[in-house]
């Protein structure tokens, strides 16, 4: 019988992790920025102004984004970056700036608006050149991330304080992963059923998509195992979490069969920071929506403090 909240999940720390993402926020650096908003009034509401946002990021990819404000409140407002998970798109956060927020919804690379040049598709992101950490397709997924978020800082209507982060499944992966490589920026996470996680024992525990990519690409290329295994530890939230400062809320559903349960205790043991872990009984990988939004709305506006 599983035993989820005790079960071992290990994950190996490569040596050069912390001068590997380094290199990567440096490639990044060497673009600039270049964020270019257009006015969306079509879908703008008479609470809530919408951009289309573009800008660069690693590798020189053009990025997509929705970014949306308040009409009316006391600028600068907090931030909040929304992620998407690995098959959805991102949707416009007209309902965060209707609660105060300036919020982004980012469109890495492979989603609909950012596709121009990287689309591996859904099933295929997760194993795109996955045997080269250097090569593998989440290195640019994960630093389109960390760009969204530079782009907040530059804005003047951002409180540069006042920064959070927000996604589920894949979205609550990459905000563990981003708030890692930006841990005097990001002020709290709210992360649910996370995925890229224990990379490597999910696919032992599940046969639901995405990870059941890694089960069918070691099927046709078994003697790549070791070679994944290595390479995936680069970018497994459980190698992210000690970096993480700001603090961080955690919902799982324990009968959750895409990001299975263990590895989201795993990732809550991990954690160093101020954490919170809220778990679901009988809920799957929806992990207690929509009524653990309520929760997630409170835990961000204790942290951000919207409309202060």
């Amino acid at each position: 019988m599983r035993d989820p909240e005790n079960a071992t999940v290990e994950v190996e720390l490569p040596d050069d992790f912390d001068d590997f993402w380094a290199a990567g926020l440096a490639d990044c650096a060497s673009y600039p920025l270049d964020p270019v908003l257009t006015e969306m009034p079509a879908l703008s509401t008479d609470k809530v102004i919408v951009y289309d946002l573009r800008y660069t990021s690693y590798g020189g990819l053009r990025i997509a984004g929705w970014y949306t404000v308040p009409r009316e409140g006391p600028a600068p407002y907090p931030a909040l970056v929304t992620i998407p998970g690995y098959i959805s798109e991102p949707t416009i956060p007209k309902e965060w700036s209707e609660l105060g927020y300036a919020a982004l919804a980012v469109a890495p690379r492979g989603k609909l608006r950012s596709n121009d040049v990287f689309n591996p598709g859904y099933p295929g992101l997760l194993t795109h050149n996955i045997v080269d950490p250097n090569t593998y397709g989440y290195r640019g997924f994960y630093l389109d991330v960390v760009r969204s978020v530079e782009v907040l800082l530059d804005r003047p209507d951002v409180d540069n304080l006042r920064i959070g982060l927000q996604g589920s499944s894949q979205g609550g992966g990459l905000g563990i992963s981003t708030a890692a490589l930006l841990p005097d920026v990001i002020r709290c996470v709210a992360a649910g059923a996370p995925y890229l996680c224990g990379i490597m024992t999910a696919p032992t525990l599940t046969r639901s998509y995405p990870y059941e990519e890694i089960n069918e690409y070691l099927r046709i290329h078994p003697k790549d195992v070791d070679r994944v295994r290595e390479s995936v530890a680069y970018y497994d939230g459980l190698n992210f979490a000690p970096k993480v400062q700001a603090p961080t809320f955690l919902y799982v559903g324990l009968e959750d069969d895409v990001c299975p349960p263990e590895t989201g205790f795993a990732l809550h043991r991990a954690l160093a920071c101020e954490k919170t872990l809220r778990t679901y009984p009988h809920c799957a990988h929806h992990a207690g929506l929509p009524d653990v939004m309520r929760i997630v709305e409170d835990f961000l506006a204790e942290h951000l403090t919207p409309g202060r």
